[in-house]
């Protein structure tokens, strides 16, 4: 069996573009939730969390840290109570459910 990876994703990108409108509608709520479940200690974090276009940016050094949630490794325990699964996992689960919402409302056009 053998899988064409890149005629597979051409289909996919074809397939999103006919719901114009996807990314700016779905974005701003998957950024609202990574924004809502970064974690506050001195504020650094949230202050340096932003969405430039459709990209959500966390400028500062430890973000993978955080977005790792939290975990054991070899220096100890990693991450931030608060966001025990990080951010990405919350903000990918706001994605599919937006995404669903979408394209129930595209199908009733």
């Amino acid at each position: 069996m053998k899988v064409s990876i890149d005629s597979d994703i051409k289909k996919f990108q074809t397939a999103l573009n006919k719901y114009a409108g996807l990314k700016a509608q779905v974005m701003p709520k998957v950024f609202q939730t990574f924004y809502d479940v970064t974690p506050v200690k001195t504020g650094n974090a949230k202050r340096n969390t932003r969405l430039k276009g459709q990209d959500i940016e966390a400028n500062y050094a430890y973000a993978g840290v955080l977005d790792a949630g939290r975990h054991m490794t070899a220096r100890g325990m990693r991450g931030s109570d608060q966001a025990p699964k990080g951010m990405s996992a919350p903000a990918r689960a706001t994605l599919d459910q937006e995404v669903k919402k979408f394209l129930a409302k595209s199908k009733g056009k």
